[in-house]
């Protein structure tokens, strides 16, 4: 099974130990899920500060 993590600086969800986005430190625990196509147009995706099309944790820890 894969373990996914999550970014501390930016909660992008990642299979990696460094974010691929801003390098940040990733961590195993965090909850909740998103994914945003178009974060222009998607108003949970303002409402997050989320710029960029991706996977995104809600919290992170």
């Amino acid at each position: 099974m894969i373990k996914l993590r999550a970014c501390r600086n930016c909660k992008n969800v990642t299979e990696e130990i460094k974010c691929e986005k801003c390098g940040g430190d990733t961590v195993l625990e965090w909850k909740g899920y998103l994914f945003i196509l178009d974060p222009v147009r998607s108003s949970v995706g303002k409402r997050a500060g989320v710029s960029t099309s991706g996977e995104y944790a809600i919290k992170v820890r």
